[in-house]
């Protein structure tokens, strides 16, 4: 992934309902099958992790990620086929942004300084 990519941020009135921390989680949470061990995976809090998953299934209209609670067998989470959709399409999304604006890109990348490590 490189450093200055495009990454985009789908707004829903004052949350956003999917940016690239929403998509990496959500990948985390269909390879892991658990908020748990995907919030851990992105040195993340369970309870930050969850208050995101919350935030993105109230922000469509459909839930993208499904809960089970904890028991004798332990709890989990996966994504419905719904979020496996709308995390497909969020990756297109990127691609093609990617692929539409390559000149674009390069001379904005060729005129940047070295990275910096804090803008304040």
């Amino acid at each position: 992934m490189l450093n200055n990519q495009i990454k985009i941020r789908i707004s829903n009135g004052p949350a956003t309902a999917m940016g690239p921390g929403k998509a990496e989680l959500l990948a985390l949470i269909n390879d892991y099958g658990s908020i748990s061990a995907a919030a851990k995976q992105m040195k993340m809090s369970y309870r930050r992790a969850w208050q995101l998953v919350d935030e993105v299934n109230k922000c469509f209209d459909q839930p993208l990620v499904a809960s089970s609670v904890g028991g004798s067998h332990g709890g989990g989470a996966k994504l419905t086929e719904f979020g496996v959709k709308v995390l497909e399409n969020y990756h297109a999304l990127i691609a093609k942004s990617q692929e539409a604006s390559v000149q674009e890109l390069a001379f904005i990348r060729a005129h940047l300084k070295s990275p910096i490590e804090s803008i304040n």
